[in-house]
């Protein structure tokens, strides 16, 4: 998995900026992801890599599209030092899993392995703990989002 790094403060407007923000289609709006402050990112981005940012990512305004854009990019997940609270939330209801620690040893461009349940990362021969998503936040995510869980478990009980 390959990062793309990330610093403070990164807002869902800069994920996907409002102007551009005209479509609820995932594949459109995966071509808008960072579109102004990293334009080569919808480029670029492959499947399976990982986003690393500081503190609050995915500030400011609750738009959903941002954690969409981002799954439809085909990110694996978020390692950041806290989240926007809105953002967090959008993202495991979309599948997306998250861990929170200190991301300062990870640098763009690295090749990282990630256990998103355990909250493990692992660079070369350096492993690091992370907080993982509460074992059911982490269900929600494992079975693809908050619809996908619902319709497999029939019911919103939670035990």
């Amino acid at each position: 998995m390959r990062v793309w790094r990330f610093g403070d403060d990164i807002s869902t407007d800069a994920i996907t900026p409002g102007r551009y923000n005209l479509t609820k289609d995932p594949q459109e709006l995966a071509k808008i992801a960072f579109i102004e402050v990293r334009p080569e990112f919808s480029r670029e981005v492959k499947k399976g890599d990982v986003i690393v940012g500081g503190k609050n990512f995915g500030i400011g305004s609750s738009r959903e599209s941002a954690a969409l854009a981002l799954k439809a990019a085909g990110i694996s997940g978020i390692i950041a030092k806290s989240f926007g609270r809105i953002f967090y939330r959008n993202c495991i209801n979309l599948g997306i899993p998250l861990l929170i620690g200190d991301t300062d040893w990870l640098n763009e461009g690295d090749e990282i392995e990630v256990d998103w349940q355990g909250g493990i990362v692992r660079r070369g021969e350096e492993i690091k703990q992370f907080e993982p998503l509460e074992e059911f936040l982490f269900e929600i995510v494992k079975n693809g989002g908050i619809i996908e869980y619902l319709q497999r478990r029939g019911e919103l009980c939670i035990e």
